[in-house]
Protein backbone atom coordinates (compact mmCIF):
# COMPACT_ATOMS: atom_id res chain seq x y z
CA UNK A 1 0.00 0.00 0.00
CA UNK A 2 1.58 3.84 -0.72
CA UNK A 3 -0.24 5.03 2.22
CA UNK A 4 -0.05 3.77 6.04
CA UNK A 5 -3.29 1.13 5.95
CA UNK A 6 -3.62 2.14 9.96
CA UNK A 7 -3.40 5.67 9.22
CA UNK A 8 -5.92 5.62 6.56
CA UNK A 9 -8.27 3.51 8.70
CA UNK A 10 -8.10 5.87 11.90
CA UNK A 11 -8.18 8.67 9.31
CA UNK A 12 -11.95 7.51 8.46
CA UNK A 13 -13.15 6.36 12.08
CA UNK A 14 -11.55 9.91 13.39
CA UNK A 15 -13.31 11.81 10.42
CA UNK A 16 -17.10 9.93 11.98
CA UNK A 17 -16.17 10.72 15.60
CA UNK A 18 -15.41 14.25 14.97
CA UNK A 19 -18.97 14.93 13.18
CA UNK A 20 -20.40 13.41 16.56
CA UNK A 21 -21.27 10.09 14.20
CA UNK A 22 -20.23 6.45 15.66
CA UNK A 23 -19.42 4.26 12.49
CA UNK A 24 -19.78 0.93 14.19
CA UNK A 25 -23.85 1.37 14.00
CA UNK A 26 -25.43 -1.10 11.67
CA UNK A 27 -26.80 0.48 8.57
CA UNK A 28 -29.43 -1.84 7.98
CA UNK A 29 -32.46 -3.58 9.87
CA UNK A 30 -33.93 -6.22 7.65
CA UNK A 31 -33.46 -10.06 6.16
CA UNK A 32 -32.12 -10.17 2.70
CA UNK A 33 -32.34 -13.12 0.29
CA UNK A 34 -28.76 -14.32 1.62
CA UNK A 35 -30.45 -14.83 4.98
CA UNK A 36 -30.62 -12.76 8.34
CA UNK A 37 -28.19 -10.08 7.67
CA UNK A 38 -26.22 -8.97 10.74
CA UNK A 39 -22.17 -8.40 10.05
CA UNK A 40 -21.18 -7.22 6.13
CA UNK A 41 -20.64 -10.17 4.43
CA UNK A 42 -17.91 -11.02 1.38
CA UNK A 43 -18.55 -12.48 -1.40
CA UNK A 44 -19.09 -15.81 -0.84
CA UNK A 45 -21.49 -14.74 2.13
CA UNK A 46 -18.86 -15.40 5.10
CA UNK A 47 -19.19 -12.54 7.49
CA UNK A 48 -16.67 -9.84 8.13
CA UNK A 49 -14.96 -9.74 11.49
CA UNK A 50 -13.33 -7.31 13.64
CA UNK A 51 -11.89 -3.50 12.10
CA UNK A 52 -13.70 -4.52 8.90
CA UNK A 53 -17.10 -4.74 10.31
CA UNK A 54 -16.54 -1.45 11.70
CA UNK A 55 -15.08 0.38 8.69
CA UNK A 56 -18.04 -1.29 5.89
CA UNK A 57 -21.08 -0.19 8.29
CA UNK A 58 -19.41 2.92 7.98
CA UNK A 59 -19.27 3.15 4.65
CA UNK A 60 -22.65 1.95 4.28
CA UNK A 61 -23.67 4.89 5.63
CA UNK A 62 -21.30 7.53 4.29
CA UNK A 63 -22.74 6.46 1.20
CA UNK A 64 -26.27 4.60 1.12
CA UNK A 65 -26.06 1.46 0.75
CA UNK A 66 -28.14 -0.80 1.78
CA UNK A 67 -27.27 -3.69 0.69
CA UNK A 68 -24.29 -5.84 2.97
CA UNK A 69 -22.54 -7.47 0.93
CA UNK A 70 -18.91 -6.32 -0.50
CA UNK A 71 -16.91 -7.91 -3.27
CA UNK A 72 -13.26 -7.40 -5.13
CA UNK A 73 -13.18 -6.00 -8.80
CA UNK A 74 -11.69 -9.96 -9.45
CA UNK A 75 -14.84 -11.73 -7.85
CA UNK A 76 -17.81 -9.37 -9.52
CA UNK A 77 -15.76 -10.38 -12.80
CA UNK A 78 -15.45 -14.23 -11.75
CA UNK A 79 -19.23 -14.19 -11.25
CA UNK A 80 -19.81 -12.29 -15.16
CA UNK A 81 -20.28 -8.69 -13.46
CA UNK A 82 -18.65 -5.67 -13.36
CA UNK A 83 -17.96 -2.44 -11.58
CA UNK A 84 -19.56 0.13 -13.21
CA UNK A 85 -17.46 2.70 -14.27
CA UNK A 86 -16.15 5.63 -12.30
CA UNK A 87 -17.18 3.63 -8.66
CA UNK A 88 -15.05 3.92 -5.77
CA UNK A 89 -14.15 1.04 -3.82
CA UNK A 90 -13.90 0.87 -0.05
CA UNK A 91 -10.92 -0.06 1.90
CA UNK A 92 -10.99 -3.15 4.18
CA UNK A 93 -7.74 -5.04 5.76
CA UNK A 94 -6.08 -8.29 6.29
CA UNK A 95 -3.95 -8.74 9.12
CA UNK A 96 -1.26 -12.25 8.40
CA UNK A 97 2.46 -13.14 9.58
CA UNK A 98 5.30 -14.16 7.47
CA UNK A 99 8.09 -16.77 9.23
CA UNK A 100 11.10 -15.58 8.58
CA UNK A 101 14.57 -17.88 9.13
CA UNK A 102 17.41 -15.83 10.79
CA UNK A 103 20.66 -16.28 11.77
CA UNK A 104 23.04 -15.25 14.87
CA UNK A 105 26.44 -14.43 15.13
CA UNK A 106 26.97 -18.19 16.27
CA UNK A 107 25.57 -19.23 13.01
CA UNK A 108 22.35 -20.50 14.68
CA UNK A 109 18.79 -20.24 13.17
CA UNK A 110 15.85 -19.85 14.26
CA UNK A 111 12.72 -18.81 12.62
CA UNK A 112 10.42 -15.61 13.53
CA UNK A 113 6.70 -14.54 13.03
CA UNK A 114 6.61 -11.27 11.76
CA UNK A 115 3.51 -9.74 11.57
CA UNK A 116 1.79 -7.40 8.89
CA UNK A 117 -1.26 -6.04 7.53
CA UNK A 118 -1.96 -5.17 4.08
CA UNK A 119 -5.40 -3.24 2.42
CA UNK A 120 -7.45 -4.14 -0.57
CA UNK A 121 -10.32 -2.57 -2.08
CA UNK A 122 -14.07 -3.75 -2.31
CA UNK A 123 -17.14 -3.08 -4.04
CA UNK A 124 -20.61 -2.91 -2.66
CA UNK A 125 -23.03 -4.79 -4.65
CA UNK A 126 -24.83 -1.82 -5.35
CA UNK A 127 -21.51 -0.72 -7.29
CA UNK A 128 -21.65 -3.47 -9.16
CA UNK A 129 -23.90 -4.59 -12.48
CA UNK A 130 -24.96 -7.72 -13.96
CA UNK A 131 -25.18 -9.88 -10.81
CA UNK A 132 -27.12 -12.83 -9.78
CA UNK A 133 -30.34 -11.58 -8.54
CA UNK A 134 -29.77 -12.90 -5.14
CA UNK A 135 -27.14 -10.76 -4.62
CA UNK A 136 -29.98 -7.51 -4.86
CA UNK A 137 -32.51 -9.67 -3.11
CA UNK A 138 -34.81 -6.89 -1.77
CA UNK A 139 -35.01 -6.58 2.47
CA UNK A 140 -37.98 -8.79 4.14
CA UNK A 141 -39.99 -8.02 7.21
CA UNK A 142 -37.65 -8.33 10.33
CA UNK A 143 -39.07 -11.52 12.68
CA UNK A 144 -41.34 -10.89 15.39
CA UNK A 145 -40.04 -8.31 18.02
CA UNK A 146 -41.03 -11.25 20.72
CA UNK A 147 -38.79 -13.76 19.14
CA UNK A 148 -35.63 -11.73 18.98
CA UNK A 149 -36.00 -10.30 22.64
CA UNK A 150 -36.22 -13.74 23.62
CA UNK A 151 -33.00 -14.77 21.97
CA UNK A 152 -31.51 -11.91 23.99
CA UNK A 153 -32.69 -13.08 27.16
CA UNK A 154 -30.98 -16.50 26.31
CA UNK A 155 -27.58 -15.33 25.02
CA UNK A 156 -26.95 -13.61 28.33
CA UNK A 157 -28.84 -16.08 30.78
CA UNK A 158 -25.90 -18.45 29.01
CA UNK A 159 -22.88 -16.45 30.18
CA UNK A 160 -24.26 -17.57 33.99
CA UNK A 161 -22.74 -14.15 34.56
CA UNK A 162 -23.83 -12.36 37.63
CA UNK A 163 -26.13 -9.82 36.98
CA UNK A 164 -27.45 -7.72 39.48
CA UNK A 165 -30.72 -5.35 38.89
CA UNK A 166 -30.98 -2.09 40.65
CA UNK A 167 -30.84 1.48 41.12
CA UNK A 168 -29.99 3.90 38.34
CA UNK A 169 -26.37 2.89 37.24
CA UNK A 170 -25.32 0.52 34.65
CA UNK A 171 -21.56 -0.86 35.24
CA UNK A 172 -19.28 -3.89 35.82
CA UNK A 173 -16.89 -4.47 38.99
CA UNK A 174 -14.25 -6.07 38.85
CA UNK A 175 -14.31 -6.71 42.85
CA UNK A 176 -17.13 -8.39 42.90
CA UNK A 177 -17.23 -9.74 39.53
CA UNK A 178 -20.65 -8.75 38.84
CA UNK A 179 -22.89 -6.53 36.42
CA UNK A 180 -24.99 -4.08 37.57
CA UNK A 181 -28.10 -2.84 35.62
CA UNK A 182 -31.12 -0.51 36.30
CA UNK A 183 -34.50 -2.53 36.28
CA UNK A 184 -35.56 -3.46 32.87
CA UNK A 185 -38.73 -1.57 33.45
CA UNK A 186 -36.67 2.23 33.71
CA UNK A 187 -35.41 1.38 30.19
CA UNK A 188 -37.22 3.47 27.20
CA UNK A 189 -37.49 0.06 25.33
CA UNK A 190 -36.17 -3.70 25.52
CA UNK A 191 -33.89 -2.79 22.98
CA UNK A 192 -32.03 -0.03 25.23
CA UNK A 193 -31.97 -2.82 27.96
CA UNK A 194 -29.95 -5.45 25.68
CA UNK A 195 -27.85 -2.67 24.27
CA UNK A 196 -26.65 -1.84 27.64
CA UNK A 197 -26.25 -5.05 28.71
CA UNK A 198 -23.89 -5.84 25.92
CA UNK A 199 -21.73 -3.21 26.69
CA UNK A 200 -21.63 -3.99 30.35
CA UNK A 201 -21.25 -7.95 29.55
CA UNK A 202 -18.19 -6.70 27.17
CA UNK A 203 -16.64 -5.31 30.45
CA UNK A 204 -17.12 -8.53 32.33
CA UNK A 205 -14.58 -10.46 29.70
CA UNK A 206 -12.04 -8.64 30.82
CA UNK A 207 -11.79 -10.04 34.74
CA UNK A 208 -8.55 -12.05 34.69
CA UNK A 209 -10.18 -15.41 35.03
CA UNK A 210 -11.77 -14.64 31.33
CA UNK A 211 -9.76 -13.07 29.01
CA UNK A 212 -7.80 -10.78 31.52
CA UNK A 213 -7.61 -7.47 29.91
CA UNK A 214 -6.17 -5.08 31.26
CA UNK A 215 -5.29 -1.32 29.26
CA UNK A 216 -3.17 -0.12 32.37
CA UNK A 217 -6.13 2.22 33.29
CA UNK A 218 -5.38 3.91 36.44
CA UNK A 219 -7.93 6.23 36.79
CA UNK A 220 -11.37 7.63 35.68
CA UNK A 221 -10.80 9.34 31.50
CA UNK A 222 -7.22 8.03 31.44
CA UNK A 223 -6.27 6.17 28.46
CA UNK A 224 -6.72 2.93 29.77
CA UNK A 225 -10.24 3.71 30.82
CA UNK A 226 -11.12 5.06 27.29
CA UNK A 227 -9.27 2.10 25.55
CA UNK A 228 -11.93 0.05 27.61
CA UNK A 229 -14.64 1.91 27.00
CA UNK A 230 -14.03 1.63 23.09
CA UNK A 231 -13.24 -2.39 23.39
CA UNK A 232 -17.08 -2.40 25.34
CA UNK A 233 -19.04 0.41 22.93
CA UNK A 234 -17.52 -1.92 19.48
CA UNK A 235 -18.28 -5.40 21.13
CA UNK A 236 -21.85 -3.81 22.14
CA UNK A 237 -22.16 -2.87 18.02
CA UNK A 238 -21.11 -6.40 17.53
CA UNK A 239 -23.34 -8.10 20.15
CA UNK A 240 -26.50 -6.50 18.84
CA UNK A 241 -25.83 -6.91 15.55
CA UNK A 242 -25.66 -10.29 16.09
CA UNK A 243 -29.05 -10.73 18.10
CA UNK A 244 -30.79 -8.56 15.34
CA UNK A 245 -30.94 -5.70 17.85
CA UNK A 246 -30.76 -1.81 17.30
CA UNK A 247 -27.65 -0.14 19.46
CA UNK A 248 -29.21 2.48 21.41
CA UNK A 249 -27.26 5.85 21.52
CA UNK A 250 -26.37 6.02 25.46
CA UNK A 251 -26.03 9.70 27.18
CA UNK A 252 -22.55 9.13 27.89
CA UNK A 253 -21.27 8.92 24.60
CA UNK A 254 -20.76 12.74 24.00
CA UNK A 255 -18.05 12.66 27.05
CA UNK A 256 -16.82 9.40 25.68
CA UNK A 257 -15.97 10.59 21.92
CA UNK A 258 -13.61 13.55 23.34
CA UNK A 259 -11.94 10.49 24.68
CA UNK A 260 -11.67 8.40 22.16
CA UNK A 261 -10.79 10.94 19.37
CA UNK A 262 -7.91 11.75 21.56
CA UNK A 263 -6.58 7.78 21.85
CA UNK A 264 -7.04 6.88 17.91
CA UNK A 265 -5.10 10.83 17.42
CA UNK A 266 -2.57 9.13 19.36
CA UNK A 267 -2.10 5.94 18.41
CA UNK A 268 -3.39 5.08 14.84
CA UNK A 269 -3.36 1.51 15.76
CA UNK A 270 -5.47 2.13 18.50
CA UNK A 271 -8.95 1.15 16.76
CA UNK A 272 -7.82 -2.16 15.31
CA UNK A 273 -6.23 -3.16 18.80
CA UNK A 274 -10.06 -2.07 20.59
CA UNK A 275 -11.57 -4.01 17.33
CA UNK A 276 -9.39 -7.05 18.15
CA UNK A 277 -10.12 -6.79 21.78
CA UNK A 278 -13.55 -6.56 21.04
CA UNK A 279 -14.02 -9.46 18.43
CA UNK A 280 -12.34 -11.49 21.23
CA UNK A 281 -14.65 -10.73 23.63
CA UNK A 282 -17.66 -11.62 21.12
CA UNK A 283 -16.24 -15.09 20.36
CA UNK A 284 -15.39 -15.37 24.06
CA UNK A 285 -19.59 -14.70 24.56
CA UNK A 286 -20.02 -16.70 21.76
CA UNK A 287 -18.68 -19.68 23.30
CA UNK A 288 -21.20 -19.96 25.77
CA UNK A 289 -23.84 -20.58 23.55
CA UNK A 290 -22.09 -23.51 21.61
CA UNK A 291 -21.78 -25.03 25.55
CA UNK A 292 -25.38 -24.33 26.00
CA UNK A 293 -26.34 -25.96 22.50
CA UNK A 294 -23.82 -29.24 23.13
CA UNK A 295 -25.78 -29.45 26.29
CA UNK A 296 -29.20 -29.46 25.22
CA UNK A 297 -28.23 -32.16 22.81
CA UNK A 298 -26.35 -34.32 25.44
CA UNK A 299 -29.95 -34.14 27.22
Amino acid sequence: MKSDVYQRVTDQIVAELEKGVLPWRKPWNAEHAAGRITRPLRGNLIPYQGINVIMLWAEAVEKGFSAPIWMTFKQAQELGAHVRKGEKGSLVVFASSITRTETDDKGEESERDIPFMKGYTVFNVEQIDGLPAQYHAPAQARLDPVERITKADEFFASTRAHIRHGGNVACYSVTSDEVRMPAFETFRDAESYYATLAHEMTHWTRHPKRLDRDFGRKRFGDEGYAMEELVAELGAAFVSADLDLSLEVRADHAAYIGNWLKVLKEDRRAIFTAASHAQRAIDFLNGFQQSTATLERAA
